[in-house]
């Protein structure tokens, strides 16, 4: 479900620019997997390509970039699949979180080695 919302979202921005060319879109759907890419004249390109694993498991794996109003790439690679949506590689780097504090760590610790009695 997560792929078809992030190609919504670059279909509309690259349809918001009324000047863009599609330069190339290409798609193939049958009930065992799909693929598909698209290139527009503003520098928006994505290709995705899902897999349905034994019947019961997608994996999708798929690559989207563009250029910012800065003149920046922007690029991301990811899979989906039972592990969730996972960031491959992304330029420039996504955000990481910052390390959990020591003093949570040891709360957490405790609270694992003194379970509830109820």
């Amino acid at each position: 479900m997560k792929f078809f919302v992030l190609f919504a979202c670059l279909l509309a921005v690259a349809f918001a620019n009324e000047d863009a060319d599609v330069l190339r879109s290409e798609s193939e759907v049958n009930p065992e997997g799909f693929k598909y890419a698209y290139e527009f004249s503003n520098s928006i390109k994505a290709e995705q390509q899902g897999d349905l694993k034994d019947g019961e498991e997608w994996v999708v794996k798929g690559d989207s970039s563009y250029t910012s109003p800065e003149g920046e790439p922007i690029s991301i690679s990811y899979v989906a699949d039972a592990n969730g949506y996972q960031v491959i590689s992304a330029n420039p780097p996504l955000p990481t979180p910052p390390p959990i504090p020591e003093a949570i760590l040891k709360a957490i610790a405790y609270i694992e080695a003194h379970p509830s009695q109820e």
